[in-house]
C-alpha cells in the first residue's frame, strides 16, 4: 500500500519564547514491509541542530526554538509504502538487548487491578501467541476507549482503573501486563490511515511483543487487532516517553496553545 501522510504541529505562545530544544521523532522507520519513499521536515520558528538514531534506532531531529518567536510550526509529509505482513515485523535488531525490553517502567508497572488482568490471562498451554490476542481482547474488555479522561502522564494502572483510555493507555496496560507474563513488549507510536477519514487529530500508538520463531509482532489493543498495511511504524521504546512525537523544553513563552492536524491517505499505484 501506497500511504501519503502529511502531519502538521503548530504551537502558539502568548509570550516570547527566550529559549529551547525539542525532540522530534516523525520520520517513519525503514523496516520489514516499510519502505520510506521520501519525507520531508520543514520548520518555521526553529532551526536544525542535529539529527540521529536513538538507541531505539528511531531517527530523532533535535531542534531549537528561535528566540522570541511566538509561532513554532514543525509539517512533516511524505510517501510510504508499506506491506501487510499480519503484524509480524521480525527479528530483534539494533543495539537495545532484547532482555531491555521486559523490564517495567513507572508507567507500565502492574498494580493489583494489573495484577488480577494477568491472572486471568495466564496461559493454558504453551502458546504465547494465543495468549497475547487473550490479552488484548481482555485489556479492551476491561478499559473502554473513550477520549477526555487520561492523559501523557497517566499510568497503565490508574487507566485500567478507571476502566477507560485511549490507544496510548490500552498498549501500556498490554506492554505491563505481556512484560509481567515474560514476554519482552515496547511501545510503538505511528500514523493509521483511517477508513472512514482522511483527516485526523493525533497520531496513533500501539505495542509490539517478541515471540520466539516470530520476533516482534503488533497488537493494536484499541482496533482489536494486529497491524496491517494501513499502518506506519515511526518510533519504538520501553513507553510512550521513548516514542512520543515531540518532547523538549522551553524557557519563557507563557501559555502554549497546541494545534495538530493530520492526514492519511492512500495513492494510487505508480504505473
Amino acid at each position: 500500500m501506497r500511504l501519503s501522510v502529511r502531519h502538521s504541529t503548530r504551537y502558539t505562545y502568548d509570550e516570547p519564547v527566550a529559549h529551547g530544544l525539542i525532540r522530534l521523532r516523525m520520520r517513519p522507520k525503514p523496516t520489514h514491509g516499510q519502505h520510506v519513499v521520501e519525507w520531508t521536515m520543514n520548520l518555521d520558528g526553529a532551526r536544525m541542530e542535529t539529527e540521529f538514531d536513538d538507541h531505539h534506532s528511531t531517527h530523532v531531529a533535535l531542534v531549537s526554538i528561535v528566540p522570541g518567536v511566538p509561532v513554532l510550526e514543525i509539517t512533516c509529509s511524505g510517501i510510504v509504502e508499506t506491506a501487510d505482513r499480519s503484524g509480524i515485523v521480525g527479528p530483534h535488531i539494533g543495539c537495545m538487548p532484547l532482555w531491555a525490553f521486559a523490564r517495567q517502567t513507572t508507567i507500565t508497572r502492574p498494580g493489583p487491578r494489573m495484577k488480577a488482568l494477568i491472572a486471568a490471562c495466564q496461559p493454558q498451554h504453551d502458546d504465547r501467541l494465543a495468549m497475547l490476542h487473550t490479552l488484548s481482547q481482555t485489556t479492551l474488555a476491561e478499559a473502554a476507549y473513550e477520549t477526555g479522561h487520561t492523559s501523557v502522564g497517566t499510568t497503565a494502572e490508574e487507566a485500567l482503573t478507571a476502566g477507560r483510555g485511549v490507544c496510548q493507555d490500552h498498549a501500556h496496560i498490554f506492554i505491563g501486563c505481556a512484560r509481567a507474563l515474560g514476554v519482552p513488549a515496547r511501545y510503538v507510536s505511528g500514523y493509521l490511515m483511517m477508513d472512514d477519514r482522511i483527516d485526523q487529530e493525533a497520531t496513533h500508538g500501539w505495542a509490539e511483543a517478541h515471540i520466539d520463531g516470530l520476533g516482534w509482532v503488533g497488537f493494536d489493543v484499541s482496533n482489536g487487532i494486529s497491524p496491517d498495511a494501513r499502518y506506519v511504524r515511526v518510533a519504538t521504546g520501553f513507553d510512550y516517553r521513548d516514542a512520543a512525537p515531540v518532547t523538549g523544553l522551553s524557557w519563557g513563552g507563557g501559555k502554549a496553545a497546541l494545534a495538530v492536524t493530520l492526514a492519511v491517505e492512500q495513492q494510487a499505484a505508480q504505473q
